[in-house]
């Protein structure tokens, strides 16, 4: 189902500020979970090795790793959810690429940013995808 919401090139921009933040935080809180989610991985590589040091006495010495990357994993899925509600589509963390639902001379596109490009410049249709993307008219950039 495509969204309802559509955005100009000038909305869309205006917006990237905003998304370049909540992207950049996203992208520390994946790093933060893949880096305790190897943690716990090699300490219960460990624990089946039978190289772990004695527990403190809990029965399950991995509860409280478990129950921050549980926390973690609900903190990705609202702010991966808060690109959806702000309508717009993030296709990707890393790098950042996010998609503004547009209309282009009576035809639905997606405007496409890009991490690391100063604006949004591009426009793909729905079925194309990031490698069919094409320059916006009059997007302001250099060929």
């Amino acid at each position: 189902m495509k969204p309802v919401v559509t955005f100009t090139l000038e909305e869309a921009n205006a917006m990237l500020p905003e998304l370049q933040e909540d992207l950049f935080k996203l992208q520390l809180l994946t790093q933060q979970f893949e880096m305790k989610f190897e943690l716990l991985h090699q300490l219960t590589k460990k624990h089946r090795e039978g190289t772990l040091p004695a527990d403190n006495g809990t029965d399950d010495p991995f509860f409280e790793l478990e129950s921050q990357l549980e926390f973690m994993r609900m903190e990705v899925e609202l702010a991966v959810g808060n690109f959806e509600r702000k309508g717009v589509l993030l296709k990707m963390i890393n790098p950042g690429l996010i998609d503004f639902p547009s209309v282009l001379n009576g035809e639905e596109i997606l405007i496409c940013w890009k991490q690391g490009e100063e604006q949004a410049a591009y426009y793909h249709g729905y079925d194309d995808g990031y490698k069919g993307r094409k320059r916006y008219p009059d997007a302001g950039l250099a060929e």
